[in-house]
């Protein structure tokens, strides 16, 4: 398996992950106003501790969002930089999918998990002025798929879809931000390594051949999209008859 150096900063919480080969070295740390000035020394770090050099790293994956502007920019350019310096593809990863991700290695870990079982998460991110960075991802027993792609919505719409589709399992801040009515779905508010889901999402974007030229690499940002259209609640409520969560 190549060796994949992964950055996201989308959150007020710093990652770094250095996967593949034997290695699985994960950096959590305080991000936000920081992570401008940390990430290129934490990741030289990682690369030191670890023995690896940049060259041979195989691609550089990076939380494209949505999330904080700055903290998006930050781990962009990071990446972009780092990996034109090195001749190296990059790896555009969805930072709501990373939460996914880390749910699902929570649940794994518990009494009968397992972490082959399909599943599906809702992610429900806080995005401040009282609105929602919202995704919908199912896990097939190898990678996630987005049933719902990545937008802003306000709290009403959304209160309205989910009493029209009740989910299964919710993670993310947004669960303490606001009284979001999940009625019987697992909750999981809270990631426990937001490095060591992103290091898995980057292994399973290498192997699905997503790596791209990192001149291509742009954050994804969704202020300018602020409702679940019709059509969107329609298809959600299409997808209803997901797994039951375990």
């Amino acid at each position: 398996m190549s060796v994949l150096l992964a950055l996201d900063s989308s959150t007020e919480h710093m990652a770094l992950a250095l996967v593949g080969q034997g290695h699985a070295a994960f950096v959590d740390a305080d991000g936000g106003a920081l992570a401008s000035q940390r990430m290129v020394p934490e990741a030289m770090a990682l690369l030191q501790q670890a023995g690896v050099a940049l060259a041979e790293v195989a691609a550089i994956g990076f939380g494209r969002g949505p999330g904080a502007f700055t903290g998006l920019r930050t781990a962009c350019s990071v990446a972009q930089g780092l990996a034109f310096g090195a001749g190296k593809p990059v790896l555009a990863l969805d930072s709501l999918m990373l939460v996914a991700e880390d749910a699902r290695q929570q649940l794994a870990a518990r009494p009968q998990g397992g972490d082959a079982a399909p599943l599906e998460v809702w992610v429900a991110m806080d995005a401040r002025m009282n609105q929602i960075y919202l995704g919908r991802y199912r896990w097939e027993g190898a990678r996630w798929s987005a049933r719902l792609e990545p937008a802003l919505v306000d709290l009403e719409p959304l209160r309205a879809l989910w009493r029209e589709t009740p989910p299964a399992i919710v993670a993310g801040t947004a669960l303490q931000a606001f009284e979001l009515d999940t009625g019987a779905a697992l909750r999981v508010p809270g990631t426990v390594s937001r490095a060591r889901a992103l290091g898995a999402l980057a292994q399973q974007a290498f192997e699905a051949g997503l790596a791209e030229d990192a001149d291509h690499a742009l954050p994804l940002y969704v202020r300018d999209k602020v409702a679940l259209t019709t059509a969107e609640r329609e298809a959600a409520k299409a997808e209803a008859q997901g797994p039951v969560p375990r």
